[in-house]
């Protein structure tokens, strides 16, 4: 069994990765086994600084032979260094989960030795738990770019998600402060993933077999290097539409290494939460990234990015409820996804006004500039007024992560994201 200090090593070195929430696998127990993914996923809370705290989140070792300047395990970082065994991780994994500390396992490592040894380090942990172990529970695997692609394929068969963390948004970037990664090495193992998934998704039916049913993930930091905004989204919007993927995350950088090319400062969290609810755009309210903000622009601090959009195209309300489509009612500031579905469902059996969209819970006090009900409009004409009032509205307005000890309004909102 691994001891306290490595352990403790082991799991401080892994606390930086964000892209660790699970959903979507169906992996069900077997006779004899030990745990079960349900097809909801992994049950999970997270910290006020938005890491999981569901799943057993550890390194196999953190003893890197690259040199990213942003990274607190790099090879001239003065830190403790520590490894583990597959059978250390198995046998830890498992005594956790009996005692009901954790649901699953996220897996990463630092780069020891070479890409593709370390990769058959963690490859043969996943293998051991699921034959030797026989545990059924929840495993995401955080790959290793430029690793053999037999390697990650096969991966792909025990594991319910895989990450490839792009980290930085351009080659650039990679360069400068990754100098042994290059944006190829983290994106064809991507591309390799989703094509193999869609292969698997076509021969479930004959062969019964799951290949990575959650999907995969990928993370980038925030405010490292000197990319906007606008360049970020145009990324996240690429993946989506080229990979499948299941989220981007987006992780605030925070000045752990001291180094003459890194900010000495903070990003923050405001930044981190605007990409949130401008990727939550793009994934279910048809928005483009183009359309949230341009290639070389950033995000604004003062408002969400639904009301800067809706701001700068006035022309388009306001809108009457009872009569517009679904998708002119998803760009409504204060009508969410739940809302625009209640509204269309409701008006096919009454003329909605004010009160009754009150009771569904859409937020008036932006909605009110950009509707009518039943031809009355109680918001404000003057464009400049309307700013300053959604500006003083989010100033007043408290943004947390989501926590299992929120009030029920505030867990709602950061669960389905509505805008």
């Amino acid at each position: 069994m691994i001891d306290a200090q490595r352990l403790k090593i082991l799991t401080e070195s892994a606390k930086y990765d964000v892209s660790c929430s699970s959903s979507g696998s169906r992996r069900a127990n077997a006779k004899g086994g030990t745990g079960n993914a349900s097809p909801a996923g992994i049950c999970h809370s997270f910290t006020p600084d938005g890491r999981c705290i569901s799943l057993l989140k550890i390194l196999m070792s953190n003893r890197c032979s690259y040199n990213c300047l942003y990274c607190p395990n790099r090879a001239e970082a003065d830190v403790p260094r520590a490894s583990a065994t597959p059978d250390e991780i198995c046998e830890l994994t498992m005594a956790f989960y009996k005692r009901n500390y954790i649901e699953g396992l996220f897996l990463s490592s630092a780069v020891e030795g070479s890409p593709d040894a370390t990769m058959e380090r963690m490859l043969d942990t996943v293998i051991k738990l699921r034959k030797v172990y026989r545990f059924n529970g929840y495993i995401h695997l955080k790959g290793i770019p430029l690793a053999d692609r037999k390697l990650v394929s096969r991966a792909g068969m025990y594991v319910d998600r895989m990450s490839f963390n792009v980290e930085l948004p351009s080659e650039k970037s990679l360069r400068l402060l990754a100098p042994q990664k290059n944006k190829e090495g983290v994106l064809m193992p991507m591309k390799q993933l989703a094509l193999e998934k869609a292969a698997a998704k076509e021969e479930k039916a004959k062969h019964r077999k799951l290949f990575l049913p959650a999907g995969q993930t990928t993370q980038l930091i925030v405010g490292a290097s000197p990319e906007p905004d606008g360049q970020i989204l145009k990324l996240s919007e690429a993946m989506y539409r080229r990979f499948s993927l299941k989220r981007v995350y987006y992780s605030s950088y925070i000045p752990v290494v001291k180094h003459s090319l890194l900010p000495d400062k903070c990003t923050g969290l405001l930044r981190e939460h605007r990409l949130y609810q401008a990727d939550w755009l793009m994934r279910f309210y048809g928005f483009s990234a183009e359309e949230i903000a341009g290639e070389g622009e950033n995000l604004p601090e003062e408002y969400d990015p639904k009301c800067a959009w809706a701001l700068r195209h006035m022309q388009f309300f306001p809108v009457e409820v009872n009569k517009a489509p679904l998708e002119t009612l998803l760009r409504v500031p204060g009508i969410g996804t739940l809302g625009a579905y209640k509204i269309i469902k409701a008006r096919k059996f009454a003329v909605l006004d004010f009160d009754d969209l009150a009771k569904m819970r859409i937020v008036l006090k932006r909605a009110k500039h950009f509707i009518t009900c039943g031809g009355k409009f109680y918001g404000s004409e003057n464009a400049a007024t309307v700013k300053t009032m959604l500006m003083l509205e989010e100033r007043g307005e408290k943004y947390e992560q989501l926590s299992m000890f929120s009030a029920p309004e505030v867990s709602l909102s950061a669960l389905t994201g509505q805008l």
